[in-house]
């Protein structure tokens, strides 16, 4: 049985969260994990397109990195409510650091292949499989009941923001010092952000861990987010969002470069356009508290974003294109806040990391979508696969929206 974190900010807003040094290290190791994951991602991308010339092989290797979450996601919420959250996290960047490390070591002395990338890239991937249940939950609780909307817009900005940084430093790094220099400063950043952890106070109720009761846990885990109409939601558009949206990366490589002729250091400015849109809404959220359902926003988020996308291979223009990005890219910081605010407000302690794992799994279907669109990018060029992808996402949110709404007005239409 989970207990309630003891560590609560002191005083409310933005002070109290960042009066918190425990929300301090927990925001500042996720800034880290997430820059360096785009780094790793837009640096393998393009590696990958340069020594092969393939949108799908760049696509391949960019699912090798979220494919864990699909398949270890479940696992690692019931793992993460057993074993300490701290001890996983310092386990996760030790990994995390030292892929990264070889990988730059390979590749200084010459050596370095497309599947020694894929697997580096899949160990990242196993780690990030952790993070909804460890890290995510644990930025939340450290806010308090009152703060955790504030909390995990704070996150989510920072999310936003790393997701810019990190393709920028990736693209120029590689531009300017290859492989070697890129996955160089991943590796310095992950074992620096090791450092933060031991300083983490935590809460957190010891239960052994039995292997053998890990399918019967996950079972329980299921049939719980089964008769919860917000969690099925949550998941459905959680998994709408990374087969049908966020897959558009796995092509902005191609994109830059055989669309609209630029050069590899263009590839992160484009990949940064929707991060920058989510740090301009997430500095909105992490100001002020939203009136409107927290359903609604998550809706109207997602479906901007979509929009967006559909409408950018449309445009002719590089510049425009990244015009776009960002105004939709604002619908997203909509759609993490409310996905995580959801999840830690209707859900209680003793099951949250399983919940918060079957989430997870459907952020872990996004390998499928950049499958998909990597073999439509091979029949339909780059920017016909990203218009296609788009247009079917919104076909399914509009979906969702319109079961979602039934089910939520269900109890009270029978009372």
């Amino acid at each position: 049985m989970e207990t309630q974190p003891l560590y609560v900010p002191p005083r409310e807003g933005l002070r109290g969260l960042f009066g918190s040094g425990n929300f301090l290290r927990l925001w500042a190791i996720g800034g880290v994990v997430n820059a360096m994951r785009w780094v790793e991602m837009l640096a393998a991308g393009l590696f990958v397109f340069q020594v092969t010339g393939s949108g799908f092989a760049v696509a391949v290797v960019s699912a090798a990195r979220t494919l864990p979450l699909l398949l270890f996601g479940a696992v690692a919420g019931v793992v993460c409510e057993s074993v300490d959250r701290k001890r996983v996290m310092s386990v996760g960047l030790l990994v995390s650091g030292t892929a990264a490390l070889a990988i730059c070591l390979l590749a200084a002395f010459g050596t370095v292949h497309v599947w020694q990338v894929a697997l580096a890239a899949f160990a990242a991937g196993c780690v990030w499989a952790t993070e909804m249940a460890t890290r995510r939950r644990m930025v939340g609780e450290s806010a308090g009941p009152t703060l955790i909307s504030r909390a995990v817009a704070m996150d989510s900005l920072t999310g936003a923001c790393t997701r810019g940084i990190g393709p920028l430093i990736g693209s120029f790094a590689f531009a300017y010092l290859g492989v070697v220099g890129a996955f160089a400063i991943s590796a310095f950043f992950y074992f620096g952000a090791l450092l933060l952890v031991p300083g983490i106070t935590h809460a957190q109720e010891p239960r052994p861990l039995a292997l053998a009761r890990i399918p019967r846990d996950m079972a329980e885990g299921l049939a719980y987010a089964l008769r919860q109409p917000t969690v099925m939601a949550v998941m459905a558009v959680t998994m709408t969002m990374n087969l049908f949206a966020f897959s558009y990366v796995a092509l902005v490589a191609p994109i830059t470069i055989a669309v609209f002729g630029r050069g590899a250091q263009f590839a992160g400015i484009l990949a940064a356009a929707e991060p920058l849109g989510s740090l301009l809404g997430g500095l909105v959220l992490a100001s002020t508290t939203p009136k409107s359902s927290p359903r609604a926003l998550m809706l109207a988020g997602s479906a901007s974003f979509l929009a967006g996308l559909a409408a950018m291979p449309l445009i002719p223009n590089y510049w425009l294109a990244c015009t776009v990005l960002t105004l939709s890219g604002m619908g997203l910081a909509l759609f993490g806040n409310m996905q995580t605010t959801l999840m830690l407000t209707t859900i209680p302690p003793a099951v949250r990391s399983r919940q918060m794992g079957l989430i997870t799994v459907c952020i872990g279907t996004g390998p499928l979508g950049q499958i998909l669109i990597g073999s439509l990018g091979e029949t339909l060029g780059p920017l016909g696969a990203v218009l296609s992808i788009a247009l079917s996402g919104l076909a399914c949110i509009s979906v969702i929206a319109v079961v979602w709404t039934r089910a939520e007005r269900r109890p009270t239409l029978d009372s």
